[in-house]
């Protein structure tokens, strides 16, 4: 008897799937790579508090200290450079992750605290 015949009323299923699925599947690529983006962001904003509170620590200018933060932050990324308790303070902020109206952006900072250096008397 043979194999049975794919009636014409079925030839335009797989397009219109296709039609649906492909802008949620970029929907999803969309919100992973901003996801990936806001993490490789907050990772720089750790690295760039860390750099920064070791610099003041060991007794830097707040200006080479908010330079060596900056340098190794995000673009667009604020520094705020203090001490406290002993403790040379830095964070950095910046806004990072969003895409458009698609994808809104996340708020992220880091804050590094490293004590500070004293000087030894002869």
């Amino acid at each position: 008897m043979g194999l049975p015949r794919v009636g014409r009323r079925d030839a335009g299923m797989v397009t219109a799937e296709l039609a649906v699925a492909i802008p949620v599947v970029v929907l999803v690529l969309v919100i992973c790579l901003a996801g990936l983006s806001a993490a490789v962001a907050q990772v720089r904003c750790v690295d760039a508090a860390s750099a920064g509170s070791r610099a003041a620590a060991r007794g830097d200018s707040p200006a080479r200290v908010e330079e060596l933060a900056r340098r190794a932050a995000p673009d667009g990324a604020v520094v705020s450079v203090s001490t406290r308790g002993g403790d040379a303070l830095v964070t950095v902020r910046v806004r990072a992750g969003g895409w458009g109206d698609l994808v809104p952006a996340w708020d992220l900072s880091a804050t590094g605290r490293t004590p500070v250096e004293q000087e030894r008397g002869p």
